[in-house]
Formats: C-alpha cells, structure tokens, sequence
C-alpha cells in the first residue's frame, strides 16, 4: 500500500508531464522480465564488484522510467543513486569532471532525495569512530586523539586512493577538522570542492594545502574515493545512471568522438575493476547504438556493447550487456492507465464514483484516442495520455459530481501538448506541417 504522500508525488509528477521520482513499481508494466537478471547484477556489486548496462529504446518506450524503476529497487537495498542528464552544454560527457559534478548535485539515498553527499560523509566519520572506539584504543571523552585516530583510519581506507589523488584525502581531513571546530565557512568550501565545484576560494584549498580544480582525471579517482566511502558508511554501492546518451549524436564531430572515447574509457574502468561498488547504466535509443553517428564510430565501443537483436524479442536475454524495451502497444498502455485511475481514486472520498466514471473501457477509449492523434505512434503516447487522463478526467471527475467524461469531455491535442522530442518524432502529418523557408 503506498503512502497518501507518496500517491500525491506520482499523480502530481503525471499532471506536469514528467516521470515520478518514487514508488514507479505501483503501475510499472512488462519490466518483469528484467528483475532475475538485474538483482543478480546488483548482488554482484554488493560483493564488490562493477557492472555496466546498456539500455536501448525508442522516444517514449520507457527508458527514464525504467531508470528511475531500477534506482528505486537499488534503494532498497541500501544502494546510493545519482541520474544524470547528457547534455552537450552542461553535462558533455567528454569532460567527466562535469559528469562528476551533477553526480553529486544528484547524488541521493533511501534518506536523502538530492545532494546526499554531506550525510554520507557524516554518516562515514560517525563509522570511523565508532571502529576507532571499539579497538579500546581511545576513550570518547578524548576528541583530540579520537579525531586524531579517525584520520589515521581514514587515511588507511583511502590509501589506494591517496595515490592518484591525494588532495581527496587532504580534503577529507581538514573538512573533518573544521567540523570539530565549528568552522562552517571552511566545511562548506571544501564539500563545494569535493563535490567538483568550481570558484571554490584560494584561503579554503590553501586550508586543505590543494590547488586548482578538479579535472577529467581528477574526477576519475574521486569517484573512487566515494565508492570507498559509500560503503564504508554503510551503503552496498552506487547505481549511476547516464540518460539521454544519444544526444551525442548531434554535437560536432570533434566533441562526439571525444566523447566516445570517454565512455569507452569508463566502461573499461568499471570492467578492469577500478571502481568496485559502481552499477554503472547508460541509456540511448537505438539509432545511437546502431546509426553512423553513434557508437559504430568507435569500433572497440561498438565491440563491447554488441548485442544480436535480429531474433524475436520475447527470447531477449535480460543478462546481456545490452538490452532493449520493447516499448508500448494500447493493452499496456490501457493497463497503466488503469494502474493510475486505482491509485488516484484510493484514499479519496469518491473513489467508487471516480471507478464508475474512469472505467477500464473509458480508460481504453481515451488511450487509443490519444495514440489516433498522434498517428497511432504508441511509443510517443504514454507521457501525454497520463497526463491528460490525471489533469483533464480524472481531477475533474473528483472535483465536479456532474461530470461525465463520456458526454462533458472531447480530446484535443495542440502543439504546446508535445514537448520537442514528441514534435521531433512525430514528423509532417501532411504538407502543411513543413516550414518553407521563403
């Protein structure tokens, strides 16, 4: 049974358009099939080890959602997650440093939607000195030897670490000091620079004794260093997910194939074992997989991410490095609809009148009245059909006792409706919809 608060998170995020943060296994639908394989997966990471995935599909066949839907899982078992959006401006991947930054600005738990990083590291120096305190070594009353000790046994855990970036560790250890001395100016510097922030001022890193900013290989080993941090504070690992992979494609060619290379170098890292406790996912549409543009410009990227897909997707194997969401037909997208009319109607106070009006036919009906208007692409439906059926049906039938949708409620979609994705796939419906440039 889902919260009042959490049912209020998911119908809001429908009304707007968008993907739900949480609680998406309410009215998942056909990603099943998936779950054996993946907990596998997550399994293998809790013991140690990395893991890449692979996630293709067309606009609208649920990649984010399946992204969100498998964070939600790693949750629950105690994971770390972070979702960053690819993006040429802010976030090209050919500059991991800015990958890294949003990482953290994402960076999330089970306790903590956004910016988890401040309570992960308190969460880890509460660890170290309950490990120090139970060695017998120091007494809690002593805060001098106890922070003294907590940073020899902070050294020893990022001793691997310390090799290849030791400002980290010189971070760590004065963020630590300025915690005990109640110097929030400093503490707050040194978060900003360990989360990968630029303009961080010269009196703080001269504090720590560091220089600069981080950089693409500096951000390499400080997600080391949190991955180490992460599970010494408790957590299993980190499930990075990088959406929206495609848009590589349409960045210049020089910026492309830097980036790339960038992320054939990261999947290499996760594959040699550099980054234990790191479920790293990456999600694009199949034209980036297989287009000329994609990832077949790079042929040892091609090798490690080929999969055979000529065979019937029912016998897709869920364990391969890459897979694929078969996207919607109208018996899953009516059955979404109907997941969602169940949980906007429970808990309210006309829940049955709000059943009898949105019934599963109704529900059907609308569903393949959105996917007529926009040329029967069900692939593109789902995100405009549940927001027409939560802000224009269901909200009016709860608030208006006199409103049949059947009789008070006729569908129309205009261009403001489609974001630009949707116009993007949809195409010209007909010489009219072409722009001549006169």
């Amino acid at each position: 049974m889902i919260s009042p608060q959490r049912r209020k998170e998911i119908i809001d995020s429908l009304r707007r358009g968008t993907v739900p943060q949480r609680s998406l296994d309410a009215f998942a639908v056909g990603l099943d099939r998936f779950e054996a394989a993946l907990e596998e997966e997550l399994a293998g990471v809790e013991r140690g080890q990395g893991a890449f995935k692979a996630v293709r599909g067309e606009y609208g066949s649920g990649k984010t959602f399946f992204a969100r839907w498998l964070q939600e899982r790693a949750k629950k078992k105690g994971f770390a997650t972070s979702e960053v959006q690819i993006s040429e401006t802010e976030t090209p991947l050919h500059r991991l440093e800015t990958v890294y930054r949003r990482l953290v600005e994402r960076l999330s738990t089970s306790d903590t939607p956004n910016g988890a990083l401040r309570q992960i590291l308190d969460g880890w120096f509460y660890a170290l000195e309950e490990d120090v305190l139970a060695a017998g070594d120091v007494v809690e009353d002593d805060e001098k030897q106890l922070l003294s000790k907590t940073n020899e046994m902070m050294e020893k855990r990022l001793w691997e670490i310390t090799r290849s970036a030791p400002a980290l560790a010189a971070a760590l250890r004065t963020y630590r000091v300025a915690l005990a001395e109640d110097d929030a100016a400093t503490a707050e510097g040194l978060i900003a620079w360990i989360s990968g922030q630029p303009n961080v001022s010269a009196s703080i890193k001269r504090k720590a004794g560091i220089k600069g900013d981080m950089d693409h290989f500096g951000a390499l080993s400080f997600l080391q260093g949190l991955l180490v941090i992460l599970r010494d504070s408790g957590h299993p690992g980190l499930l990075l997910v990088l959406d929206e992979v495609e848009t590589l494609q349409r960045v210049r060619t020089d910026v492309r194939d830097k980036g790339l290379n960038a992320l054939r170098q990261f999947i290499d890292e996760v594959d040699s074992g550099r980054f234990p406790g790191l479920y790293l996912l990456i999600t694009g549409t199949p034209a980036f997989y297989e287009g000329p543009q994609g990832i077949q410009r790079l042929a040892p990227l091609a090798q490690r991410l080929n999969v055979d897909f000529t065979t019937d997707a029912r016998f897709d194997n869920p364990r391969a490095v890459q897979i694929r969401l078969a996207g919607f037909d109208l018996p899953k997208l009516g059955e979404v609809g109907r997941n969602i009319r169940d949980l906007f109607a429970q808990g309210s106070a006309s829940e049955e009148h709000i059943r009898k009006m949105a019934d599963n036919a109704y529900v059907d009906v609308l569903a393949q009245a959105v996917t007529g208007n926009l040329g029967g692409k069900v692939g593109i439906a789902p995100r405009i059909f549940l927001r027409k059926l939560v802000s224009d049906v269901l909200d009016r039938i709860d608030q208006f006792p006199d409103f049949n949708p059947r009789e008070h409620y006729a569908l129309t979609l205009n261009d403001s409706d489609l974001n630009e994705s949707e116009r993007n796939v949809m195409g010209a419906s007909s010489v009219n919809d072409i722009e001549l440039s006169i």
